[in-house]
């Protein structure tokens, strides 16, 4: 029993004086879990009315254009790490995945990218890319809806060009979702 409070005391002791090491540690291994995070805002709404569903006709999404407006600063590597984070995000989304009909077409433009400096390592990084997205109708080119979507990553795990790129299409996907009618399990 006397050896267990010892090892209880230590160990209090250990947490009040590294609470921040521990926190941090907690923070990078949810990190590892979840991966880049993606949050999207629409700017021009697929649809007015928040609940309705207008994507449902669409059984094909596709990764368009996207273009760097800021010329040429962020990483060369970006846009094709964003092509193969959008299709393993569409794979693994409750999107139906067909041959053949309707296609989305995303296509957009990178307005900020940046990296965490060594600041921001010592205190946790904050990393980001944002981007504008269209959501097109691939037929007509007729736009559905516009938004700022961002891929942010906020842990040392997740720091990089290809983890932002994943959030930035988890971002995406998780739009495209909000306004597609999945079938509940």
């Amino acid at each position: 029993m006397k050896r267990t409070m010892g090892w209880l005391l230590v160990a209090l002791v250990l947490a009040s004086t590294c609470g921040g090491c521990i926190s941090r540690g907690i923070k990078e291994a949810v990190g590892v879990a979840r991966g880049a995070k993606g949050i999207y805002a629409p700017i021009d709404p697929v649809a007015s009315n928040k609940e309705a569903k207008p994507l449902g006709q669409y059984s094909r999404f596709e990764m368009g254009a996207f273009t760097d407006d800021m010329d040429g600063k962020s990483p060369p590597s970006l846009l094709g790490d964003l092509r193969v984070a959008f299709d393993i995000a569409i794979q693994e989304s409750p999107l139906p995945i067909q041959a053949g009909g309707k296609t989305l077409l995303v296509r957009g433009r990178i307005l900020h990218y940046e990296n965490a400096d060594m600041v921001g390592q010592a205190l946790g990084p904050l990393e980001e890319v944002v981007a504008r997205v269209e959501l097109v109708d691939k037929d007509s080119g007729k736009v559905l809806g516009v938004a700022n979507c961002i891929g942010r990553t906020t842990e040392s795990v997740n720091t990089g060009v290809e983890k932002k790129a994943q959030g930035l299409a988890k971002a995406i996907v998780d739009w495209i979702v909000s306004r597609y009618p999945v079938p509940e399990e």
